[in-house]
């Protein structure tokens, strides 16, 4: 649980302290298939540790090859999200856990009978008495899942190296130039994309279409000016992530780039930063070169996170 250099320290809730058995016993969940109501995919399906905890599908498959409606995030860094589901109908990580356990698409099961087979397995009892002194139920579930991933974090990229100690390794002077771009006026990237996890979690449209199959936070709200509204995703170990997008159609951050330097599709909800760049060839490969810089390679080979 280190806390690398600039980033705020994390924000543990009183009944969930971090401690290393409900670490082990949130690790060990996360990997078991068992969470599945056929026993076929767990937590890491979709969040792969060489894709900073995402994968590289359109959609992800669930139970029996079903299809959900969205892309899989990244699980890097989010010890630091306010909220949780692309709408942020979610108020913490530990209640998180129970929306791809009940949801059709993905797990298409039930926490209590996910306890009813946990309770079967003499490791889990044990652990879950030395993690939260007492048995096997969905409190331990919940709490000890969002433990591990409240480890899972990302800090050690080539641009973090650089920041700090002026290191160039994987940091040329085509990132350095995109990193100027990334961070001016003439991008605006960082008015959504801010701070040390390059997001401010906010909940904008992108202009990426005209009308909108997903009504983002409009499902949540039913407020017409959420409709199609995103929370604004982490820029860390974006080079990984692709395919991009809420619904995963744009496939290389090339035609992220092409697609903001566009001005994008003029959604009547559309943010006011999205705007056409002109932009020269050179600047888009200069930000493409600076994207690819907040890969941490460090976060995605950590022995610590292996199943």
């Amino acid at each position: 649980m280190e806390i690398p250099s600039g980033f705020d320290e994390i924000i543990f809730p009183t009944d969930n302290t971090f401690s290393k058995k409900r670490w082990e016993l949130g690790k060990m969940l996360f990997y078991d298939e068992i969470m599945s109501a056929d026993t076929t995919i767990s937590c890491a399906s979709c969040h792969d540790q060489s894709l900073a905890f995402s994968d590289d599908r359109i959609i992800s498959p669930g139970v029996g090859e079903n299809l959900g409606d969205r892309n899989a995030p990244s699980l890097a860094n989010v010890a630091y999200h306010p909220y949780f589901t692309r709408e942020g109908g979610v108020p913490t990580l530990e209640f998180q856990v129970l929306v791809p356990i009940q949801e059709h698409a993905e797990f298409a099961f039930n926490i209590v009978l996910i306890v009813d087979r946990l309770k079967n397995d003499s490791s889990y009892v044990r652990l879950a008495r030395k993690a939260y002194n007492r048995e096997i139920d969905p409190f331990v579930i919940t709490r000890s899942i969002a433990s591990f991933e409240r480890s899972l974090i990302s800090g050690d990229s080539y641009f973090d190296r650089f920041q700090e100690n002026n290191d160039r390794t994987n940091f040329d002077v085509s990132a350095e130039r995109g990193m100027e771009l990334f961070f001016s006026s003439k991008t605006n990237c960082s008015t959504c994309h801010a701070g040390f996890n390059f997001t401010n979690y906010a909940f904008e449209n992108n202009g990426l279409y005209n009308q909108y199959s997903d009504p983002g936070r409009f499902r949540l709200t039913q407020i017409d000016t959420d409709r199609a509204l995103f929370k604004v995703p982490s820029l860390r170990n974006i080079e990984l992530t692709a395919p991009y997008m809420h619904d995963g159609s744009m496939p290389t951050l090339e035609d992220v780039i092409e697609h903001y330097a566009s001005g994008g599709k003029q959604h009547i909800n559309q943010s006011d930063a999205i705007q056409p760049l002109s932009l020269s060839e050179t600047e888009k490969q200069d930000l493409l070169t600076f994207l690819r810089s907040l890969t941490d390679e460090t976060f995605i080979s950590n022995p610590l996170f292996n199943q």
